[in-house]
């Protein structure tokens, strides 16, 4: 029989169209083959109920809180009032929080694994010290605070740099009182030293991978655009700020450069949840935004280039490793580019300014780069090889 781990994530791990599900998922498959998980988990996008059968059967038990994003946005409010994040109390649900608890007493995990500061709470009082507590931040969240709270109108700026200092207090507490934190890159890793040094000899960095047999270009895929155009793509989830950001600034400020030049050029912003402003895009010439796909290979794969112009990231952009796997030429910003061991001018383009990111763009494709990029993720970032890094933290 095998030792019992509880394994909390603040969102259904299927399907793994973002980062904070494939990374989680993929954590899943790897554990179950080494403990009994037992799964708390939140559902707040009603087109993932259909995946909660795919999800428990990878687990000996589960628990599936159902979140309504609307109601939970005026609930999370009550943060305000018990001086949490607001993101903790978004993602607070009674039912969770009290099935873990009896899960806790009930089964006696040997292990506790966390994934984000968010659902940290859960279980911050009541893991103890005869378990391995490990929570895996992947970023430093805190810092991704900091960054918004330079943006927007004044009350926004004030909810976030509020945001900002809860979340940094909320870190402090799990480097102080978890047995290991845990992130995605060596450059987040280094940062979250510098600001616990207490705890220093118990952070680690675990890289994402990245599934390179599902994303093959060798697959056969029809074209979802005119592939007789220039088709730059843009994939992630449309209602995280940072992404929203990035592909703004490109149809607002790189595309029209690129197409004075190439008038077919055309802008694909692939992805779930597209917020207000990005949905906007579409009244812009030859910007169009699809939404939740159900793959996102056949975009990729007919692309001219794959785009990830981040002016506020964290961590290793799961978009990036994709598109390298499907062998494409991929034109990134340093700060997309964090985290990631691929080599500037061989494996991706780089590109930090408007004028030299569309420039980028009007350079005819060169195809031994994207093979170049495939090669750099076939033979550096294989999740199972990667995921092994967990097993000696959590042995008991």
């Amino acid at each position: 029989m095998k030792p019992a781990l509880l394994f909390l994530t603040q969102r259904i791990p299927y399907p793994p169209i973002k980062g904070e599900k494939i990374r989680p998922l993929q954590m899943l498959r790897h554990l179950r083959e080494i403990y009994d998980v037992h799964l708390g988990t939140l559902v707040d996008d009603p087109r993932d109920m259909e995946h909660i059968p795919t999800i428990r059967a990878l687990c000996t038990s589960a628990h599936f809180g159902v979140i309504d994003r609307r109601l939970a946005k005026l609930t999370c409010l009550r943060g305000l009032l018990t001086g949490e994040p607001l993101s903790v109390t978004f993602y607070h649900d009674r039912g969770l929080a009290a099935w873990i608890g009896d899960a806790i007493d009930r089964v006696k995990p040997v292990a506790i694994v966390v994934c984000s500061s968010n659902m940290a709470p859960y279980v911050l009082d009541r893991h103890g010290t005869e378990r391995v507590c490990l929570v895996d931040l992947a970023d430093v969240d805190s810092e991704k605070w900091r960054a918004y709270a330079k943006q927007g109108g004044r009350v926004m700026r004030w909810v976030h740099r509020r945001e900002w200092r809860k979340t940094a207090a909320l870190e402090a507490r799990i480097a102080r009182e978890c047995t290991w934190s845990t992130f995605v890159s060596n450059e987040e890793a280094a940062l979250f030293r510098t600001m616990h040094p207490g705890a220093a000899d118990r952070i680690r960095a675990i890289s994402n991978g990245v599934d390179h047999a599902y994303f093959d270009p060798a697959l056969p895929t029809a074209a979802p655009y005119d592939s007789g155009r220039r088709n730059y793509v843009f994939t992630g989830t449309m209602d995280y700020p940072p992404n929203a950001d990035a592909v703004t600034w490109f149809a607002t400020a790189i595309l029209p450069e690129v197409q004075r030049t190439a008038p077919d050029a055309q802008f694909h912003i692939v992805g779930s949840s597209p917020a207000p402003a990005v949905a906007a895009l579409a009244r812009y010439p030859g910007v169009f935004v699809t939404g939740r796909v159900p793959d996102v290979r056949p975009y990729l794969a007919h692309a001219t280039a794959a785009v990830a112009p981040m002016r506020i990231a964290r961590g290793i952009q799961n978009k990036v490793l994709e598109a390298m796997a499907m062998a494409r030429t991929v034109i990134l910003t340093d700060d997309a580019l964090e985290g990631i061991r691929a080599v500037p001018s061989e494996e991706v383009v780089v590109a930090n300014t408007s004028d030299a990111f569309a420039q980028a763009c009007l350079v005819p494709p060169d195809i031994r780069i994207g093979l170049a990029a495939r090669q750099r993720v076939v033979s550096d970032y294989s999740w199972p090889a990667l995921l092994t890094a967990f097993d000696p933290l959590l042995a008991p």
